[in-house]
């Protein structure tokens, strides 16, 4: 995603240097204006570094001759935060002010639900009638405003004023509402297929990927199960967490609530194996070799392929070899509508990782190739594609 980021002048502009960072962090392609008065506070390069482009300041100086900037990047952002937006910054907005880069910029948007408003100031000027007036008639014209938060001010003061979090402000960037009322079911991470009290058969998933998609499933404003091993305090609260061990209790949880699934999304690394005998105690340790019998577990794919209706259903590959191959054939198979394609043998990518690279295939073939990426943004990305089926 694009996004553009306004810097305004305050003290809070030492976190806007964090927001930045976490933006760029999560595949954000991140561009900063930052007026006069915040270069007061924090140097342009500490911006350019982190963003790893050009810092905008003057109207007059145009970068690209070619273009007009305040006019090019509002066509460029998909996004525009105001972090920290001073009461002055605020009323520029409010009242058609142009007299720099970031006040013009704002009158030559056109859909102002792009921009979001994060204000910092002191409570008074806070709370002075004629700052509320002017964030109410923003709101009015559709901006959003991150609120303000209650707390101990640069000043001494205590109130609100103070810029809300950066955790804060990133979940209302990405509260897209769009899959409002949808059920979407979720498995994550690694079954465990014990073969005694203290040893298990299982895999080094993490269940990162899942939980991304859980997490963006329910900015989006879906009612989320996530089904997972793995060990997760939500962050939203229409996420609603079922833990799970093995392969049958997965299976077992997902059946049950399969028929009032919109979706389904199965990026959980299942075992394919479990022992045919499960010891209750210890098993101590011979001299001779040890040969542990395996059954096959439940393919959870195949029946819910089997027992589809009206679901969305979404598997996942994890290949060494032929990995476009191996997921065609899956998704024909298991009668999916979308496969997650990815290649686990490479070490700095797919379990455990904080990225991926993936291929997202259709029942009809089509490839959508996603380079490395975290996998927030490969989660976004998924649930771009299932808004389009969703929406046919």
């Amino acid at each position: 995603m694009n996004i553009l980021q306004i810097v305004s002048g305050g003290i809070a502009v030492y976190k806007a240097v964090e927001l930045t960072r976490e933006l760029v962090k999560s595949g954000n392609d991140v561009k900063v204006i930052m007026t006069e008065n915040a270069k007061k506070f924090v140097t342009e390069l500490t911006f350019q570094t982190i963003s790893k482009n050009t810092v905008y300041v003057d109207i007059f100086m145009e970068e690209d001759k070619s273009q007009i900037q305040h006019i090019d990047l509002v066509k460029w952002a998909d996004k525009i935060i105001i972090a920290p937006a001073t009461a002055n910054i605020i009323a520029k907005a409010a009242n058609g002010i142009s007299d720099d880069l970031a006040s013009t910029l704002l009158l030559a948007v056109k859909d102002f639900s792009k921009i979001y408003i994060a204000p910092a100031m002191n409570t008074v000027m806070y709370e002075n009638p004629i700052t509320q007036s002017n964030m109410n008639r923003l709101r009015k014209l559709g901006m959003n405003f991150i609120e303000s938060e209650i707390g101990l001010l640069a000043c001494g003061d205590l109130g609100k004023g103070k810029l809300a979090d950066t955790e804060t402000i990133l979940k209302n960037i990405y509260n897209k509402k769009t899959l409002l009322n949808k059920n979407i079911l979720v498995t994550a991470g690694p079954t465990l297929e014990y073969i005694d009290p203290v040893r298990y058969l299982s895999n080094p998933s993490t269940g990162k990927m899942g939980i991304a998609i859980a997490e963006e499933s329910a900015k989006r404003g879906a009612n989320v199960i996530l089904v997972t091993s793995a060990k997760y305090k939500p962050k939203y609260n229409n996420i609603n967490i079922i833990s799970v061990v093995s392969t049958e209790d997965m299976f077992e949880v997902v059946k049950n609530n399969y028929e009032n699934s919109d979706v389904v999304i199965k990026s959980a690394a299942v075992s394919d194996y479990k022992p045919v005998v499960k010891y209750d105690e210890k098993m101590k340790k011979k001299d001779e070799n040890v040969s542990i019998e395996l059954e096959r577990t439940q393919d959870i794919l195949l029946y819910l392929g089997q027992n589809k209706d009206k679901q969305i259903l979404v598997g996942f590959a994890a290949e060494t070899n032929n990995v476009i191959e191996y997921a065609q054939d899956k998704i024909k198979k298991k009668n999916l509508d979308l496969i997650v394609a990815n290649d686990v043998s490479k070490a700095d990518i797919g379990f455990a990782s904080d990225e991926n690279e993936v291929y997202i295939i259709d029942k009809k073939n089509n490839i959508n190739k996603i380079d490395k990426e975290s996998k927030k943004e490969i989660g976004r990305k998924i649930l771009d594609e299932i808004e389009n089926l969703l929406n046919k």
